[in-house]
């Protein structure tokens, strides 16, 4: 019997710093949860802004990271194949991903 491939998964520009990534987005994830209890109890107004605003930071600093990996791994990885290729599509492309996703972030 022959044994079928795998292929493994594709390194992806925040493969490094993963864990770090969830262990963030899983206290984001309590944050929520802790505002909606807020919520629930009739807490502040006040509070609970505080408290959004808070996530608000969280996130922000996810994408930042984010951002600053794609840019590191994909764009730079696409403009060093693009030198031996020489063909420059594939990081025209990726720069257009970094654009549009500084352009989501800043709406």
């Amino acid at each position: 019997m022959s044994e079928a491939t795998v292929s493994p998964l594709p390194t992806r520009g925040y493969s490094a710093e993963k864990d770090a990534y969830l262990t963030r987005l899983r206290r984001v994830e309590g944050q929520v949860r802790g505002i909606a209890r807020m919520v629930d109890e009739d807490k502040y107004c006040i509070d609970i802004l505080t408290q959004v605003s808070a996530i608000n930071k969280a996130l922000h600093a996810v994408s930042m990271g984010l951002l600053e990996d794609h840019i590191a791994h994909c764009v730079v990885g696409a403009a060093q194949e693009s030198q031996i290729s020489g063909n420059d599509e594939n990081v025209q492309e990726k720069v257009r991903e970094a654009t549009a996703a500084i352009g989501r972030l800043l709406r």
